[in-house]
């Protein structure tokens, strides 16, 4: 191996990281984007419409590495459901994670599952979803939720 071939070696390494690093800082912009645009949005209107059945309901985003929607029992503080979306770490795409968190009643601790976001999306589709996409899966998962917790024997 000759002296500029490991040099060309080394070149295109630290070329590939450089490339990953910048998918990282493009990802980071684009999953802020997609919380200032898509979820925060979606969980707005949400918010509202709760409030005519006596959920509240609170968001927040996280760090810019993740954005949490939280929802009461109603008529209540304690709070009954939360749908947490996350940006791994180093993530280099907008291949984004899900956290569901609930309560069977206001004395229960919480159960947590940690989910694909929206797995049938590819991370070039997530920026074009449509708010009541999410507002969909949102009530799809709290309602599948809240008739398991009704519903269930324990």
């Amino acid at each position: 191996m000759s002296g500029e071939t490991w040099k060309n070696e080394l070149k295109k390494h630290f070329e590939a990281f450089k490339l990953i690093e910048e998918a990282k800082a493009d990802t980071l912009e684009s999953f802020s984007q997609f919380c200032e645009f898509i979820a925060e949005p979606a969980f707005e209107s949400l918010k509202e419409e709760m409030r005519d059945y006596g959920v509240k309901v609170r968001f927040r985003e996280d760090k810019g590495r993740s954005i949490n929607f939280e929802l009461s029992f109603p008529g209540s503080n304690t709070d009954n459901f939360h749908y947490r979306i996350i940006l791994p770490k180093n993530a280099y795409e907008l291949k984004l994670g899900l956290v569901l968190r609930g309560r069977r009643s206001k004395s229960t601790p919480l159960e947590e599952r940690v989910l694909e976001f929206m797995k049938e999306l590819s991370p070039g589709e997530v920026m074009k979803i449509a708010k009541e996409d999410l507002i969909r899966d949102i009530l799809e998962r709290y309602r599948d939720f809240t008739f398991s917790a009704l519903t269930s024997p324990v």
